[in-house]
């Protein structure tokens, strides 16, 4: 198979012809149609991540073809379309067993603990218990673009911050995870403020659902200018970017008992964030993380894609090759672009 590989972090990645996979017992191997770019791919490629083991192959959202089946598996056959969540559950810890496989403790992430999708093919563990039936009426691009960003952000803003009708809500950083959130919270009648320092994403974000917009270098305070906004603060606000700036504000921007979501990756010296402790327990604030989606959770989710209420193909900016993803993976820590980009081309 051709794939992305490497074996240093901050090195070049090459387009190498691989051995095909093998499902394992429990597993499939599915040949990707699409694969999603995602700042979680570069985090992995600059070494902020343990689980990672030289030499890698990259790639965590994606959406294919069973073509190879374990002789364990029972819920899939190949040929079947299918995608699943970029955290997979072992099916057997204590986690798993109450429906919470988001937080396995044996957990399987392709491009993380195992190799991605970044590849003509990847194998998949525990396929029974992770793997996620797609409908016809959703194309495989789409599919892809849900697997970390969109699905992690329905679980934040869904489960997680339980927004409902009427609410506030405050998104800092209109990147793929924030965009998405926009757009669910409006799907659910909610109120969703864009955060961020490019007025085009702002703009963009308008037309995802956002009620209105704030330029975080054109204001003095971006908490107090959430207050302002809202009358007393936000009733559920998600970190969508992951920087002690952004973590900061989302706690800050709250009004009393509201909700803090932090979905946007904490790493490296950005690992231990200041936080505004004496707001947190005077004004009986929440603070929850959000780390990806079970697949049993999915159903509820494309329910809302198949009808029309939500709208993720709206996310993806570019359809690019395996090849045109080395410098794009290379350079999303300054990377500018609209929406998504989704590797089509193998």
């Amino acid at each position: 198979m051709r794939a992305m590989y490497y074996e240093a972090f901050e090195t070049t990645p090459e387009i190498r012809t691989l051995p095909d996979p093998t499902p394992a017992e429990g597993g499939v191997v599915i040949k990707v149609e699409a694969t999603g770019l995602c700042r979680s791919d570069w985090h992995g490629w600059m070494g902020h991540d343990a689980d990672i083991k030289l030499p890698h192959v990259p790639g965590h959202e994606l959406a294919g073809k069973v073509v190879a089946v374990g002789k364990g598996v029972r819920r899939f056959r190949e040929g079947q379309r299918v995608t699943v969540p970029f955290v997979s559950g072992c099916g057997h810890c204590g986690e798993c067993r109450s429906g919470n496989q988001q937080v396995c403790e044996e957990q399987f992430q392709p491009g993380f603990t195992h190799w991605g999708s970044f590849a003509e093919y990847v194998a998949i563990d525990y396929a029974d218990h992770n793997l996620v039936h797609l409908p016809e009426t959703v194309d495989y691009a789409t599919a892809a673009s849900l697997g970390c960003r969109f699905a992690t952000s329905f679980r934040a803003v869904v489960d997680q911050a339980r927004v409902t009708g009427g609410e506030w809500v405050a998104v800092h950083g209109c990147g793929g995870v924030g965009l998405s959130a926009i757009m669910i919270a409006a799907a659910l009648g909610a109120n969703p403020i864009a955060i961020d320092i490019s007025a085009e994403k702002l703009d963009f974000a308008r037309k995802m659902g956002a009620v209105a917009t704030i330029n975080a270098r054109e204001v003095a305070d971006v908490a107090e200018a959430v207050r302002d906004l809202t009358g007393g603060g936000a009733h559920a606000s998600v970190d969508a970017l992951g920087s002690p700036v952004t973590c900061f504000n989302s706690i800050k921007n709250l009004r009393r008992r509201g909700r803090h979501v932090q979905v946007g990756l904490m790493l490296a010296d950005h690992a231990t964030p200041q936080i505004p402790m004496a707001q947190v327990i005077g004004h009986e604030l929440e603070i929850y993380g959000s780390h990806g989606m079970q697949a049993w959770r999915y159903d509820a989710m494309l329910a809302m894609i198949e009808s029309g209420k939500l709208t993720p193909q709206k996310l993806i900016g570019r359809h690019i090759s395996l090849e045109e993803a080395v410098p794009a993976l290379m350079a999303m820590d300054k990377a500018a672009d609209l929406g998504i980009s989704v590797i089509t081309r193998f």
